[in-house]
């Protein structure tokens, strides 16, 4: 089993076990659950469901980003996610704001968002500006090209190496401009501009990411390399594939697990850390 770094929290909370972040998607087209919570009450009530099932972290988003999807104006994002970020937070939850632009970043750390998970790693300057003068967390994705185009025949000369490399020199970036590197998560990003045999590169060398120096966060719940790998399943039979590679996070030393299925994966993970 791989062991990661010596890292004794993210955002406030202990890392000793591995923190579910719970999705929440306020959106009418994500690739599993897409429309289900797409009124704020709905997220919100889904949201504290997530907390009672064990969720550390909730991670809400107001634009598709699964292969294909098209950009959402910024008001209407922020329309979807502030109101649900803000009743989130005022119960005490600790939340991310999963988004990629600048102004979403600001409306949401003011209802109360603390970590920035931006699929593009701080690509723009202002995400970073903002990182640093707010004090919020953020957590790092890697992404080869566009949501819209990503799945257009993605190309890598070593894929692990690359993501690594290009991780590591963002995190650089991001310290040079000041954001200390305990403010901040790392994600290799499974199935944002990855064919099947890359995600499993980076699935199986998950524990070389460690020795950047930051948690890391695993994001492959219901991904579509499940399916790939099981017969071309839809997402809603996933379950079974996203419980195999939390189990598999876990044991690559994986701070953080972001997941649809919180109950379940913590059931999973009581048993598995029984047995380690």
């Amino acid at each position: 089993m791989a062991r990661s770094v010596s890292l004794s929290s993210f955002a406030g909370v202990p890392l000793g076990r591995p923190l579910l972040m719970g999705i929440v998607n306020v959106t009418p087209d994500s690739f599993h659950d897409g429309g289900q919570y797409a009124l704020a009450e709905l997220a919100v009530t889904h949201g504290r469901r997530l907390l009672e099932e064990g969720a550390a972290i909730l991670d809400v988003g107001g634009e598709s980003t699964r292969p294909g999807a098209a950009q959402v104006l910024e008001s209407v994002e922020k329309e979807r996610v502030v109101p649900v970020v803000r009743a989130l937070a005022g119960r005490g939850a600790l939340v991310s704001i999963d988004t990629r632009h600048p102004a979403v970043m600001v409306a949401a750390i003011k209802a109360g968002a603390r970590i920035i998970n931006d699929i593009t790693g701080l690509g723009d300057p202002e995400a970073r500006r903002i990182v640093r003068e707010s004090g919020a967390f953020a957590v790092i994705m890697h992404m080869q090209g566009e949501p819209g185009t990503m799945q257009a025949e993605p190309h890598y000369d070593d894929c692990l190496a690359e993501v690594y490399d290009w991780l590591a020199a963002r995190v650089a970036l991001c310290e040079s401009e000041g954001i200390h590197r305990e403010k901040i998560a790392i994600d290799p990003g499974i199935g944002f501009g990855k064919t099947l045999e890359h995600n499993l590169a980076l699935l199986k060398g998950l524990g070389k990411f460690h020795e950047i120096g930051c948690p890391v966060l695993l994001g492959a719940s219901r991904k579509s390399f499940i399916a790939k790998l099981c017969g071309g399943i839809p997402s809603q039979e996933r379950l079974p594939g996203s419980l195999a590679a939390a189990l598999w996070g876990a044991s690559q030393g994986a701070q953080i697990l972001r997941v649809h299925d919180v109950a379940q994966t913590q059931q999973a993970l009581r048993i598995w850390s029984s047995l380690c």
